[in-house]
């Protein structure tokens, strides 16, 4: 039977939708089905208030108390699990790439890997109209502000573990790995008369593969000659590691193009990426540059490339929507840019220059509070 998980109830901080492009789908198939946007902000502001309990996700549900100053409710939030025909037809869509479970286990979860699903009739993530809710509370609407609380709160979870996602689907993580670690059932090849072996030519899927804990090597017979480590030559002015993390940033870039095509990078946009993705780098390219690449890696760490525009924007005059959402916040050393991808950004002055002031959000009012 699948074990419910239990997550400590969250302190408080700023109610948001979440930092993860799965979590805001998440999040939209709630609001997309809301018929007050006065209780989704009282949501989100109860989400960030620390004033829900501790949440225990199992198949099909989220569950949480919620304390109000008028009492303590509960709030359940429903989404329907996935039958066994679906998980066979899912678990097709992982075993088809080796990058899909790779990707799962390195708690992302690629775009391909949702729209392959799709196609096989398969619905990963929540819809409109999918995410029901009840709650004990004598408020009038659906969801109430406490449940569109727990659905900000579990897009939070999903930010760090989307196999958060496939539990409440009905499967955990333990379940889904022990499933994909054993190849899908096939006929056995016959036995041949000469000698082959029909494991040999039996096809095992790379995901697969790559879940088997790998089997003990037998040792080296003795006298044999070592083969030297692999390793980079030295390049002029490089320290030693920088050839092996351009290589191994290469191939997380690559795999991430893969995952989600996106147009190509130019060179100071690149070295932005390059400064947020290796902090440790990051004085190093900041000299090579002659920029201070501080505002922009915040930029990027919050945004990705949409961040970085929206940034290199905040010095430009504002479109008219962008003046008319400045007006309404009555702004005086802030203001904000709606970036490419149709996310709201805001930003404040200082030292003289345009910082990023937090989360993009497709809310308005979200980003106006913290500018």
């Amino acid at each position: 039977m699948t074990a419910a998980r239990g997550f400590p109830a969250v302190p408080p901080r700023p109610g948001r939708r979440g930092r993860s492009w799965w979590a805001r789908e998440f999040i939209a198939a709630m609001e997309d089905a809301a018929l007050d946007a006065g209780l989704l902000r009282r949501g989100r502001r109860f989400a960030g208030s620390g004033r829900l309990g501790p949440i225990t996700v199992s198949p099909g549900r989220i569950a949480a108390v919620a304390e109000d100053p008028d009492g303590a409710y509960d709030v359940v939030v429903h989404l329907a699990e996935l039958t066994d025909t679906d998980w066979e037809r899912f678990l097709d869509q992982v075993r088809a790439e080796a990058g899909h479970l790779a990707a799962l286990l390195d708690r992302e979860v690629p775009r391909s890997l949702v729209r392959s699903a799709d196609a096989a009739g398969v619905p990963l993530l929540p819809t409109i109209g999918d995410l029901e809710s009840d709650c004990d509370c004598p408020e009038v609407g659906d969801p109430c502000q406490h449940a569109a609380a727990l659905c900000y709160q579990a897009a939070w979870l999903l930010d760090d573990d989307p196999f958060v996602l496939l539990l409440l689907r009905g499967r955990d993580a333990d379940e889904l790995l022990d499933v994909l670690a054993r190849p899908p059932d096939e006929p056995a090849e016959p036995a041949t008369d000469d000698g082959d072996d029909p494991d040999l030519d039996r096809a095992v899927p790379a995901a697969a593969a790559y879940a088997v804990p790998p089997a003990a090597l037998p040792a080296e017979p003795a006298g044999l000659p070592q083969p030297a480590a692999p390793a980079f030559p030295a390049a002029q002015g490089l320290p030693d590691h920088a050839l092996a993390l351009l290589v191994a940033d290469a191939a997380a870039r690559a795999r991430a193009l893969l995952a989600d095509p996106a147009p190509a990078l130019g060179a100071e946009a690149d070295a932005v990426r390059w400064a947020a993705t290796h902090p440790a780098t990051a004085g190093r390219v900041a000299t090579a540059t002659g920029r201070d690449l501080g505002p922009a890696v915040r930029a990027w760490e919050l945004g990705g490339a949409a961040g970085l525009a929206a940034l290199e924007r905040a010095d430009r005059a504002p479109t008219a929507e962008e003046a008319t959402a400045e007006g309404a916040g009555d702004l005086s050393d802030a203001r904000v840019r709606r970036g490419p991808d149709g996310r709201w950004y805001a930003f404040r002055r200082a030292e003289g220059r345009w910082w990023p002031a937090g989360p993009p959000d497709r809310d308005l009012e979200a980003v106006l509070d913290d500018a």
